[in-house]
């Protein structure tokens, strides 16, 4: 018989769908078409992206913009929001609107093509962690901004436009209102209990034991109680953090590792899965919150959102969680 089950943070309904029961092999996913031709990430077409604002790698002295780069970070050429210019807001009757200023960033997380995120080594991938770190402080020096999402998009169902794997930034003049809700959310279960929900969904998981794909001394890798898409992964720190940006080398070693193992093991399961992830964190101006944790939220893209699911905002998921973390866990990497 299906279930629904009700995320504990945000309220979200969802319905897990037993009896469809899809294990990894039932998946289909399309072999997508490689497009080839030249590449404006790839190293020696510098001179193609705008001016970077961060890179790592080169040797000593190596000008910008230039080679024997590791990691490079670039403003997007088509950004959904641009930097120039001041804020203002306005109303129009009963609407309010503000002018389109923000920061849109591309992060090249490998200078190889070829290479995927879970190709990435660990001592490697780090990077791509400190990255983020660095611009959400340079970032955050500007009093326009409110929050900083960075997400990646990988495969073309995905909605990833550039085959050379990269994720994005988009700093906002306004706190995104999934993430708002969320911190209510878990606000609310502070105000009652006095604790952390995701500090209690970490103690929890941990005692069941049913939902954990992996783990290490730092961070956990769960399939989550209520989850949107099968095989979604979350990555939280196992030490309260609200923040992203307070983040130590240590703890940034420890996620290279977790993701890396996370990604390799939903790559062994379903070969070239597209996925997204986001990284939740506290708004800029609200660094330390007791009610509140950062995470990543990984979402393969498997099932369809469809009139359903906008109508009512159920999703239907065909593979429990905890059949879909036993499968992943199982996994010989």
């Amino acid at each position: 018989m299906p279930e629904l089950r009700k995320d504990p943070i945000v309220g979200r309904w969802v319905i897990i769908a037993k009896e469809r029961g899809k294990r990894p092999s039932d998946f289909v996913v399309e072999k997508e078409k490689t497009k080839g031709g030249f590449c404006p990430l790839c190293p020696g077409h510098e001179y193609t992206t705008p001016p970077e604002v961060l890179a790592y790698g080169r040797p000593p002295g190596a000008p910008p913009n230039s080679p024997d780069w590791t990691l490079r970070v670039v403003p997007n050429k088509y950004p959904a929001l641009i930097i120039e210019g001041d804020l203002w807001k306005e109303g129009e009757g009963i609407y309010d609107k503000m002018n389109g200023i923000g920061a849109h960033e591309v992060i090249v997380e490998t200078p190889n093509h070829q290479e995927t995120l879970a190709d990435i080594p660990p001592e490697r991938l780090v990077q791509v962690y400190w990255a983020y770190r660095d611009r959400m402080v340079d970032l955050a020096r500007d009093h326009r901004f409110r929050y900083v999402m960075i997400f990646k998009n990988f495969g073309q169902a995905a909605g990833a436009s550039l085959e050379h794997s990269h994720s994005q930034l988009i700093a906002l003049p306004i706190v995104p209102q999934l993430v708002r809700e969320e911190i209510k959310g878990a606000k609310l279960y502070y105000d009652y209990k006095e604790r952390c929900i995701f500090c209690d969904i970490i103690h929890q998981e941990l005692q069941q034991n049913i939902r954990i794909i992996c783990e290490n001394e730092e961070f956990l890798c769960i399939s989550p109680f209520a989850p949107r898409s099968p095989f979604e992964m979350w990555i939280l720190p196992k030490r309260h953090h609200s923040d992203f940006r307070s983040v130590d080398d240590k703890q940034f070693r420890a996620l290279a590792e977790i993701f890396s193992e996370a990604l390799r093991r939903l790559d062994a399961a379903i070969p070239r899965c597209p996925f997204n992830y986001v990284l939740h964190t506290a708004p800029l101006r609200e660094s330390y919150l007791e009610h509140y944790h950062w995470h990543f939220e990984i979402m393969p893209k498997l099932t369809r959102i469809a009139g359903f699911e906008w109508g009512t905002g159920f999703y239907i998921n065909p593979t429990p969680p905890e059949e879909a973390a036993r499968f992943l866990r199982e996994i010989t990497l």
